[in-house]
C-alpha cells in the first residue's frame, strides 16, 4: 500500500463518483427519450444513436436542447403519481368506512330488538367477507 498515496486514492475515488454518476444521467436522458410522447419514433431513434455513439456531446446537447420539457415531465410524472395514491388511499379509507357503518347499523338493529342474535351473526360474517 506504500506505492498508492493517499491523494491518489481520492483522486481514484473522484474518478469513480464521476464515473457512476456519468451513467446515472445517461440513464436518465435514455429513459426521458422513452418516455416522451411529443417524439416520433424516428426522433427517439436518432437521439438515441447519438447518445449511444457520442455518449459525452449527445447528452449535453440533449439537456440543452430538451432539458427544459425534461424537467417539465418530471414534475408531471410526480403529480400524477400523487395524484394515483390519493386516489389509492380515498378508495381504501372509504371502503373500510363503510364496513364500519354498516356494522354500526347492525348493532343498532340487534340491541332494539328488530334483529335476533342469530341474523346479526349472520349478517356480520357476510359484510367482514366482502
Amino acid at each position: 500500500m506504500d506505492d498508492y498515496p493517499l491523494l491518489n486514492l481520492f483522486w481514484t475515488m473522484l474518478w469513480l463518483f464521476l464515473w457512476v454518476m456519468w451513467f446515472f444521467l445517461l440513464f436518465k436522458v435514455i429513459t426521458d427519450l422513452f418516455r416522451d410522447h411529443s417524439l416520433s419514433g424516428w426522433a427517439k431513434a436518432g437521439w438515441l444513436v447519438f447518445v449511444l455513439v457520442l455518449p459525452y456531446l449527445g447528452v449535453f446537447v440533449y439537456l440543452v436542447a430538451r432539458g427544459k420539457s425534461m424537467g417539465e415531465r418530471d414534475v408531471k410524472q410526480v403529480q400524477e403519481q400523487e395524484e394515483a395514491v390519493r386516489q389509492y388511499i380515498r378508495t381504501t379509507a372509504g371502503t373500510g368506512s363503510g364496513s364500519v357503518d354498516e356494522l354500526s347499523k347492525l348493532s343498532t338493529l340487534k340491541d332494539k330488538g328488530d334483529i335476533t342474535p342469530e341474523e346479526f351473526e349472520r349478517a356480520k360474517r357476510k359484510l367482514l367477507a366482502v
